[in-house]
């Protein structure tokens, strides 16, 4: 008797202190891991999330860009973390990827706390204007003429850039050269730079390159044209039908944060995405919201990691 009210009392003090502290969350500055070096689309949505956090929450939600290892680096460190909501984690599409590449030293569903969906792009074609490809239809041409010869840059095995790259590749019946970098900031500058020169990033990553006229995009790898390239033709419409791909953002936390912090990060996040604000930043990137519970999110991210082991395996890319 004794016992059963010792644990009865045991488990409401750790009720009302995880309460308690939900409600002083943050009481010091938060680390949001972004897996990747800085200029890819990880690290441009997760900083804009870390930005809004801040302000709303009056703590500094700091960037850790932690790349290596197409992200297990940062996974890892994030997934070691003391479980109390002052380190974060931003995953991405190839988290549901690496655990059909790697052995990965932890468990990409169970160590960790799903929080929020961030946002989703699509993909976009895009050459170095050096190359003497105009639309898809040429594209494909040259790649036909040249198999194995035209090189294109990914932010890594495994990554968004590579994924785009191959699922193209499949779906057009041609070949490429791989060509694969630590991150898509670094694959991007050697697409405008001309080495490479070919790239599948999203929206987000490319916007202000074809902008400025350093990079040509020949198609969207959308259902519909992008609203912020309304002139650019889906892939499909140009020439490649069935091809669809678009990378998403998420964030994270170790497992067994206090579900009272993931809640009101999760309701803080929502907040932000319904604001007129950023809605207005990200279409301006060409990414869009998908608001979704935490629980949502946990369901989206296994639904994802089973769907990829089908692409790697017929894809039959490997880990280099």
């Amino acid at each position: 008797m004794m016992h059963s009210l010792w644990l009865k009392t045991a488990g409401l003090l750790f009720a009302l202190t995880t309460a308690v502290a939900a409600q002083d969350y943050p009481n010091r500055p938060v680390r949001v891991i972004i897996p990747f070096p800085p200029g890819g689309v990880n690290d441009t949505v997760g900083r804009l999330f870390a930005t809004h956090l801040s302000e709303r929450l009056g703590k500094q939600f700091i960037v850790d860009n932690r790349s290596g290892a197409a992200s297990v680096v940062g996974s890892e460190i994030a997934a070691n973390a003391p479980k109390d909501g002052y380190t974060l984690l931003v995953v991405s599409i190839v988290n549901a990827v690496n655990p059909w590449l790697y052995k990965l030293p932890y468990d990409p569903v169970n160590s960790f706390a799903p929080i929020a969906f961030l946002a989703t792009a699509p993909t976009v074609v895009v050459v170095n204007p050096e190359l003497p490809v105009k639309s898809i239809q040429e594209l494909v041409a040259l790649a036909k003429q040249k198999p194995g010869d035209v090189p294109y840059a990914s932010a890594g095995v495994g990554s968004f850039m590579h994924l785009g790259g191959e699922l193209f590749r499949l779906t057009a019946g041609v070949d490429f050269l791989h060509v694969a970098f630590k991150g898509g900031g670094p694959a991007m500058i050697d697409v405008v730079a001309g080495h490479t020169k070919v790239a599948f990033a999203t929206t987000i990553t490319v916007g202000p390159f074809i902008r400025s006229g350093r990079v040509r995009a020949l198609g969207v790898g959308a259902l519909t044209r992008s609203t912020v390239l309304p002139d650019i033709p889906t892939v499909a419409e140009a020439g490649v039908p069935g091809y669809e791909v678009a990378n998403w953002m998420g964030i994270v936390a170790p497992a067994g944060t206090p579900a009272d912090i993931v809640q009101k990060l999760h309701r803080e996040i929502s907040a932000i995405q319904a604001s007129p604000e950023a809605q207005k930043q990200f279409a301006a990137r060409g990414a869009e919201f998908l608001p979704m519970s935490s629980g949502e999110f946990g369901g989206f991210l296994q639904k994802e990691i089973a769907k990829w082991e089908r692409v790697v395996k017929e894809g039959k890319i490997k880990a280099e």
